[in-house]
């Protein structure tokens, strides 16, 4: 109790420092700020460790960072609130309207692109002399894949993208981020299973694997519907803003520990039981005051969390390897990883293009846009102990840091690029 009191103290005394120099002097996107300042922090402290080794610096950061756990803080803590809290903004209907290419780049889309990347990190491994089993590169193109909806939803708040698009971008990240854990899940068991290590996988079979997708993917919807449901009734029938509030922070706790229990996914569960509250909830079950309230607490768990989490990221720095080889297929995978992601984006709008109107500039916004964040960083921190973590750690963390600095600072001016300012026209897309 005294370690845990010690870090919310220190990771919260830091996030509003950083905040305040990033707000004061740098004026940036406030996560991009946050990733970039904790980044230098740890890098500073690295430089000193090196100068003056007897400190202990750089070990000692290490240590405070192993102590916390990214993984459980973000995995089992954040995630299903930072989920929630985003999932409460987004349109249901702008949703529904583009189901399809939704559902088609956040499930056919992920696929290609972690069978895309798995196979090129997979060569890049074997050309530095680094070999890695073709599983674990398949693991590393599922953890990389998913675009992550807390960084891609706090990017969007800064960029002025067309509504039919923004749904589009929001929509998929809520929905594929679930859909990738799930992959990530099926490929690491394989990976671990008896014959998994040697690149087969073989001990899974066909039905094993579907069984567990169907468990994962579509049990998590349909807790996530049970329980808003149940949410939906109660806040309904009551209107005391304090005690409404409260319902929506039990149905986040309560749905992700019981689709623990159930073995389902938590993300899936957790953004459908938010869609169903911020669109219906709010609109059929909630006095006016009681929106107010709920939206402006959301919104503060949200700002807190996203601060939280973009500040771990920057300071994960630390902790992953130099080794010149991997810092090579790191290097290679940045390219790799967006060309899968112009695939996974391009090919499911090329094709229902030939029926439907998408908006000008849609393939590269998706495709830029599509910024990778902390859940990637969780799920690699999450791999086994040995040489396969340490190297997607490092490769993964390279391709996170480029996605929000570079892709996440530029993604504003591709779209004043590439998006026709009128947009006042009929959207089919």
């Amino acid at each position: 109790m005294e370690h845990l009191s010690r870090d919310i103290a220190t990771l919260l005394g830091l996030a509003a420092v950083f905040g305040y120099l990033n707000h004061r002097f740098l004026r940036l996107p406030r996560t991009i700020g946050l990733v970039l300042i904790a980044m230098a922090a740890s890098l500073s402290a690295l430089a000193i460790d090196a100068l003056v080794p007897g400190w202990g610096v750089g070990p000692g950061l290490r240590a405070a960072l192993i102590e916390i756990d990214f993984t459980a803080a973000l995995m089992h803590g954040m995630l299903g609130f930072l989920l929630f809290a985003g999932a409460l903004h987004v349109d249901l209907g702008q949703l529904a309207a583009r189901r399809w290419p939704i559902a088609a780049m956040a499930t056919g889309g992920l696929l290609m692109s972690t069978a895309i990347v798995g196979v090129g990190i997979w060569l890049a491994f074997d050309l530095v002399g680094h070999p890695l089993p073709f599983i674990y590169c398949l693991v590393f193109g599922a953890l990389i894949s998913p675009t992550d909806p807390v960084a891609v939803l706090g990017i969007l708040k800064t960029a002025k993208v067309p509504a039919s698009l923004e749904a589009k971008i929001a929509g998929e990240s809520l929905f594929n981020d679930g859909v990738g854990v799930v992959v990530f899940i099926i490929l690491l068991a394989m990976a671990t299973s008896e014959g998994g290590s040697g690149g087969a996988g073989a001990s899974m079979d066909a039905l094993a694997i579907a069984t567990l997708f169907v468990q994962e993917a579509v049990g998590g919807a349909v807790l996530g519907l049970v329980a808003g449901g149940i949410a939906f009734w109660a806040l309904r029938s009551i209107d005391e803003y304090n005690l409404e509030v409260i319902i929506t922070l039990a149905l986040v706790t309560v749905t992700y520990e019981v689709a623990h229990l159930l073995h389902t996914s938590g993300p899936i569960a957790v953004v459908v039981a938010g869609l169903l509250i911020g669109n219906h909830g709010t609109r059929l079950a909630m006095s006016e005051t009681t929106r107010d309230h709920l939206t402006n607490f959301w919104t503060l768990i949200d700002e807190i969390l996203n601060a939280v989490l973009f500040l771990l990221i920057g300071l994960e720095v630390v902790m992953i390897s130099t080794a010149p080889g991997l810092m090579w297929v790191a290097l290679i995978a940045i390219p790799l990883v967006l060309c899968a992601r112009f695939v996974a984006v391009a090919v499911p709008i090329g094709l229902m293009g030939l029926w439907r109107d998408f908006t000008k500039g849609a393939i590269p916004v998706l495709t830029w846009g599509g910024l990778r964040g902390g859940i990637s960083v969780a799920l690699a921190l999450s791999l086994p102990a040995g040489a396969e973590k340490d190297a997607i750690v490092t490769v993964c963390y390279a391709v996170v840091v480029f996605s929000i600095l570079v892709q996440g600072l530029t993604i504003s001016r591709l779209v004043d690029k590439v998006v026709p300012k009128d947009n006042t026209k009929v959207e089919h897309d």
